[in-house]
Formats: C-alpha cells, sequence, structure tokens
C-alpha cells in the first residue's frame, strides 16, 4: 500500500476512528493488501459498518480508496495512525518493563490507555523507559526508531538458515493474542537466535531449533515472525 502524500490539518480523531487508523497502520507495515473486508474481518463489524466509516475518513482526508478499491492512508490519516501506534507501544514497555505484566496483558491494557494518554505523559513515559527502540514484541515505536534492514518471514528460509528474531507480527498480535503466549513460552522472541532445521513444504511446516530445543510451526504461525537472516 503506497502512502498518499496529501497534507492536512490534524486534529485528534475519535477512538472509533482510532482503531480504524491503527487497524489500518499495522497491515501496513505487515504489507498486506487492505480492502474493506479485510478491515470488516481485523475489527469484528460488519462491511456495512466498515464502509459507512471509510467514506466519512475519505471525506475526512485520512484515508483514500484505489481504482483496484484497496484502502490507502493519507500523510494525514499516517500521521494520525504513527501518534495512536506510539502512544500504544510506549504503554506496552511500561507494563512490561516496569510493572511486570506479561506480554498478551499488557497489550490489551496498552488498547485500553492509549486513547486516555496525553503527547506530555507519552514523552515523559518514553524518557522514563530509557528511550525503548520497539515495544516488548519487537515492532520499532514510529517516530523514534524503524524496522530493521533485511528482515523477511521466517516462512521465507530454507533449511539450514540460521537467523534472528526481531519482532512478532501486530496483525498477529491483535488477532491470535495466545499466539503471544505460544511464542514468549517457546523463546521464538526478539533478540533469539534460531536455524531452520526442516521446512517442509508438503505438511507446510517449519521445524527451527531455539533455546538448545527444537519447535515445529505451520507456515501461518512462522509468517507471523519476523527475523533478520545471519
Amino acid at each position: 500500500m503506497e502512502l498518499d502524500k496529501s497534507n492536512q490539518g490534524s486534529p485528534d480523531p475519535s477512538e472509533v476512528v482510532s482503531r480504524y487508523l491503527e487497524a489500518i497502520y499495522y497491515m501496513f507495515s505487515e504489507k498486506e493488501i487492505l480492502r474493506s473486508a479485510r478491515l470488516a474481518d481485523w475489527l469484528g463489524v460488519s462491511r456495512p459498518t466498515v464502509t459507512v466509516a471509510l467514506r466519512r475518513m475519505v471525506r475526512d482526508g485520512l484515508v483514500r480508496m484505489t481504482a483496484h478499491k484497496e484502502i490507502e492512508l493519507t500523510q494525514r490519516g499516517l500521521a494520525m495512525a504513527e501518534s495512536i501506534v506510539r502512544r500504544h507501544r510506549i504503554m506496552e514497555r511500561w507494563l512490561t518493563d516496569a510493572l511486570g505484566l506479561d506480554w498478551v496483558t499488557a497489550d490489551a491494557e496498552a488498547a485500553r490507555l492509549e486513547h486516555a494518554v496525553s503527547s506530555v505523559v507519552e514523552q515523559r513515559l518514553y524518557e522514563v523507559l530509557g528511550r525503548p527502540a520497539t515495544c516488548p514484541h519487537g515492532n520499532p515505536i514510529p517516530g523514534h526508531t524503524v524496522a530493521a534492514a533485511r528482515e523477511t518471514r521466517l516462512s521465507l528460509l530454507g533449511a539450514r538458515a540460521r537467523a534472528s528474531v526481531t519482532r512478532v507480527s501486530e496483525v498477529a498480535e491483535r488477532e491470535a493474542p495466545a499466539l503471544l503466549a505460544y511464542l514468549h513460552e517457546r523463546e521464538l522472541v526478539p533478540g533469539r537466535e534460531l536455524t531452520v532445521l526442516e521446512h517442509d513444504e508438503v505438511g507446510k511446516t517449519i521445524r527451527v531449533g531455539v533455546a538448545g530445543r527444537e519447535v515445529t510451526l505451520s507456515h501461518e504461525t512462522a509468517a507471523k515472525l519476523w527475523v533478520v537472516p545471519s
């Protein structure tokens, strides 16, 4: 999804619009082709509801629809989305690093708190936390850091490949929170080194060696782990 570069004023969006912008941003970051049906599935609402919301967001200069019915953020929409995601990821860091919450709980709580946090509190938390580069799951904090160079999905690596985990898909984070706990328990976390022991194209599985153990993942799960090949 390419970003439209037109720029407009940026008043704070409503909580509903924030949810739409955040979802679009996450899917854009995962290089998904985004259409209204996919957005409806993500948000758990009807397609007519999404259609009405998108029409308003187009009117307000936050998104635009391409000739292929794909959703794209305008520059104004991107700026708003980055602000929302930045607050969410900083809140996650605080909830995990300072309060000791687990990944899944921290993500859910950050989703509730992100709409109530001012820019003053956001910036102060960021400084107190030591200017973190990523959220607990390795995703970069907009406005401060970017995704790692040479990043690719684990599912695309062949047998005997070695790599370092960089992040867990934010899409997976929201759509399958149980996956966060699954990956954390198996130490498939940012910074962990792994080796692809077997890539079974027929069975659609990948077996990896990580932290002294072997873990078998489906291609679907492996696609939600981003890595940098060694």
